[in-house]
């Protein structure tokens, strides 16, 4: 099919607007030009590959090359330590007319201490270029040794060199340490208005501010700033930015400024340290006028580039969404003028961000760590975008599709010349016998020629639950036929190839109805003449359920459950590929015992069998009428099992069939079947990447708050992402709700918050599908009634217990760093919506227990708090989620 012209035009319309805000993005940034000579820079000469703190420092010749590019950019460096080769930067400095302010490096090291004393004082007596010394750099700030014993250090000094001693500090540590004013020949300040929050627009203010608060507390001292400075990436502080323009703008404007004002400074610094990643987090990198590799970051007259080289970004990013927009769009033909530019537009933004976190990521100094943490997040914003591509194909098809290509009514037993045999298989475990019953009486109620009914109890012990069903077969003729097994391997499926193999030989299709539903006498005759095609394969009525009104819980359930039979199974079956579910199910008998029954090895036994049909080339029918109703789970516990069964089965299957849905080698799928069945389970695949997701992100909020220079916030893109997602789906799940599936908008509601509550259940079952492939068969219990208050809410535990540490470290993080910036803002955001699934798993486990009716709340209520005692004992137990485990159901 080809693309329409409304969806090329909007192919073309949105391309460009990529590319515009790339530009704009691009765009040069105005900044006061600077045409003088830096009067300082502080000097560190480590390059890429370097690290102090490993013992890998720059050779004579590497500080050699470093110095003789800085000559004609300044003339005169500072440095912080006098060993390691260090001490050698006033005679390499020489020849190129470079003056020193020599630093010795003071921490806890004692024994150091005295032989970075020593170096330093060799080093500027033996260099007439020397001008200034330095003894020690923030050691008071870092706590490292008190303001006695650093005066102590500063004195050694002063007793064997001829030049001016100090140390450096923040201003501030000076102000409140006036001893050291004392006996310092200078007052040596560190102004950085980027780690005080201030804006890049009052940042050279700032400065100005805290000299002359400086000056004026002590007077008669001369007052250098030994660092100032600004970073060109890192976390956002307050409203303090860093970026390239910023710190262009920062620095053009205070050496003008410092110009003007006859200031003594050194620019904080030569060149990027990506060593100090270790130590100040992933900002410490960035303070050089030149990057690691030697390079100017930015000249210091003319307009500032910010991104210079957004054509070529700009044009992937075009490129990357067009290519793929243009082959969904040929697969959507049926789509109306606003579906064609919706879908652009995602592919478009999902390629541009895509584009800009690469470049962004690639662009910064990674260290080992840093790089596997970049990997496997590109990986998971990737995989955050192909969902949602997933999930915008889904809506657009759903809410702007012209027309139904497949639809099939009921239609009329007069279609078929001969209505062949049917063989109806009940399976039954543990089952309550009047519910058994109750689906037996409906049955014999068919108005159908010619069917038989195979029950099949298997594995049930207490002979009081199958007895009274096989009696009343017994009362209901030949037609119905009963069969106990004390002992039946295989789950589900190995009740069904037993029920296969005792079949009537005459029977030509396979009904498979579960044990609590109560059939619509029309299922058989409005459903089997769609066999009269022979590429039928299997024909499908939608799940229904009768207890929809027994409580707000089960309404809840209900509601959700008929998002996927209205919406899902519906979109599915536009290209033949529906799941085939356990119960209101026909299937070609031929067609079933060629592929060689049902698979045991399954618990998601009827999936299985439906992607086997579609493999093998089959046609299948989905019926939007209802045939059929059953039971709903009783309670929160019941219904995760079983959702947790699904998944887990979803697992399964993919694991043994990924073949057939990769290559078109080894099966007859089509690209749309492939499509509907691996975009149907990658919502699922994310929720169990969300779980560990979710528990990373409680153990890195723990590392942001104990350890904030090792911990960096997760890229701001990424996160933003991982929202936009979680609210692209919910409110793709409401407004879908509201235009495809029946009920009050109160309802759908409902059914997105028990539709969240499982998103946890759903992940676990993912996860140990991927490790495990032989859990047995979780059977959804029926007619059980509610559990007490306390039991439903231990039923969710683990979520309730995820959510109050999602809770606790949002408050963490807002006490340690505030919320005064995008990152943090995103940051806490992301873990509060991280915690809406699992508030919702406790909040339904709740519901559960409400009962129907306003009049009965207060009664429950009372009860449950009479048995607090007596649940309080019983409470250790009841905190495992009860599962009703079978060895076949």
């Amino acid at each position: 099919m080809n693309v329409s012209k409304t969806g090329l035009i909007a192919l073309l319309l949105v391309a460009l607007a990529n590319l515009a805000i790339w530009a704009w993005m691009g765009r040069p940034v105005a900044a006061p030009d600077f045409s003088g000579e830096v009067r300082g820079v502080s000097f560190s000469p480590y390059q890429r590959d370097h690290d102090p703190i490993a013992g890998r420092n720059p050779s004579p010749a590497e500080i050699d090359g470093d110095l003789r590019m800085l000559r004609g950019v300044t003339d005169s460096v500072r440095t912080y330590s006098a060993l390691d080769g260090l001490d050698l930067v006033p005679y390499l400095a020489r020849p190129y007319g470079l003056r020193v302010t020599l630093g010795a490096w003071i921490d806890t090291r004692l024994d150091r201490n005295e032989e970075e004393i020593r170096h330093v004082i060799a080093a500027a007596r033996n260099n007439h270029n020397v001008d200034r010394v330095l003894v020690g750099n923030e050691a008071l700030l870092r706590g490292d040794v008190t303001a006695a014993q650093l005066v102590a250090y500063m004195h050694k000094v002063k007793a064997e060199v001829k030049v001016p001693v100090s140390t450096a500090e923040p201003w501030h540590v000076w102000l409140a340490h006036p001893e050291l004013a004392r006996e310092a020949d200078f007052i040596a300040i560190h102004v950085l208005p980027y780690w005080e929050g201030v804006s890049v627009d009052h940042g050279v203010d700032f400065v100005m501010d805290r000299y002359r608060q400086v000056q004026a507390a002590f007077p008669g001292k001369h007052v250098v700033l030994t660092e100032v400075g600004w970073p060109s990436d890192g976390r956002t502080r307050k409203d303090a930015e860093a970026s390239i323009a910023n710190e262009a703008q920062f620095l053009r404007g205070f050496l003008n400024a410092a110009d003007e004002y006859g200031l003594d400074y050194y620019v904080m610094e030569a060149f990027d340290q990506p060593w100090k990643i270790e130590l100040e987090g992933a900002v410490g990198a960035y303070w050089g006028i030149f990057d690691s590799d030697r390079e100017m970051k930015f000249p210091l007259t003319g307009p500032i580039a910010p991104m210079s080289d957004w054509p070529w970004l700009g044009a992937l990013a075009a490129l990357l969404g067009l290519v793929p927009a243009v082959f969904i769009l040929r697969r959507t033909a049926t789509l109306r003028p606003a579906g064609h530019s919706f879908l652009p537009i995602v592919l478009q933004v999902s390629a541009a961000a895509l584009v800009f976190a690469a470049h962004a990521g690639l662009a910064r100094y990674m260290s080992t760590g840093s790089a596997v943490t970049f990997i496997v997040g590109y990986l998971a914003l990737a995989f955050v975008f192909f969902i949602l591509l997933a999930e915008a194909v889904e809506f657009a098809e759903a809410f702007w599709r012209t027309r139904l290509a497949r639809r099939f009514p009921v239609v009329s037993p007069q279609v078929m010349d001969h209505l062949p045999k049917v063989s109806i298989h009940l399976p039954a475990c543990n089952e309550p016998p009047d519910m058994v019953i109750e689906t037996l009486a409906a049955l014999s109620r068919l108005e159908y020629p010619d069917f038989e009914v195979l029950v099949v109890d298997n594995n049930t012990t207490d002979p009081a639950l199958w007895q009274p069903v096989q009696a009343f077969c017994n009362r209901l003729g030949p037609r119905f036929r009963f069969f106990h097994l004390d002992h039946c391997d295989g789950f589900k499926a190995g009740a069904l190839n037993f029920a296969l193999r005792q079949t009537d030989p005459k029977a030509a299709v396979i009904g498979v109805i579960d044990s609590d539903y109560v059939v619509d006498p029309a299922w058989l005759k409005n459903l089997v003449p769609y066999f009269a095609s022979e590429q039928v394969g299997f024909v499908q009525a939608p799940q229904d359920y009768r207890d929809a009104n027994d409580g707000i819980f089960k309404g809840a359930c209900y509601s959700e459950y008929a998002g996927f039979f209205h919406i899902g199974m519906v979109e599915r079956n536009e290209r033949n590929a529906i799941i085939e579910h356990g119960t209101m199910t026909l299937v070609r008998r031929a067609a079933l015992e060629r592929l060689g029954g049902w698979a045991e090895w399954c618990i998601c036994e009827d999936a299985e069998l439906g992607l086997r049909l579609l493999e093998a080339g089959c046609e299948s029918v989905y019926v939007t009428h209802s045939f059929g109703r059953g039971l709903m789970p009783d309670n929160f516990a019941a219904y995760k099992s079983q959702r947790f069964r699904w998944a887990y089965g979803a697992v399964q299957i993919a694991k043994h069939h990924w073949r057939a849905l990769f290559s078109r080698k080894h099966s007859a799928l089509t690209s749309g079947q492939r499509f509907h069945f691996l975009a149907g389970w990658l919502p699922w695949a994310a929720d169990g990447i969300n779980v560990i997701f979710t528990i990373s992100a409680v153990i890195w909020s723990i590392g942001l708050a104990v350890s904030p220079r090792h911990f960096e916030f997760p890229p701001s893109i990424a996160v933003a992402a991982a929202l936009g997602l979680f609210l692209f789906k919910f409110a793709k799940t409401i407004s879908l709700y509201a235009v495809r599936v029946p009920g009050s908008i109160r309802q759908h509601w409902l059914a997105a918050l028990a539709g969240l509550s499982l998103s946890y259940a759903v992940g676990r079952a993912v996860l140990t599908g991927i490790f495990t492939a032989n859990r047995p068969f979780l059977r959804t219990p029926k007619c059980e009634g509610r559990p007490v208050l306390i039991a439903a809410l231990a039923a969710a535990w683990q979520e309730g217990l995820l959510m109050i540490g999602l809770w606790v470290a949002a408050a963490g993080i807002a006490a340690t760093y505030g919320a005064d910036t995008l990152d943090l803002r995103l940051w806490i955001a992301f873990l509060l919506i991280q915690s809406l699934p699992l508030a919702a798993a406790v909040s339904t486990s709740a519901l559960s227990v409400m009962p129907a009716g306003r009049a009965k709340l207060a009664p429950a209520l009372a009860t449950t708090l009479s048995d607090l005692p007596a649940m309080a004992r019983t409470l250790a137990p009841a905190l495992v989620p009860p599962q009703t485990v079978s060895p076949r159901t």
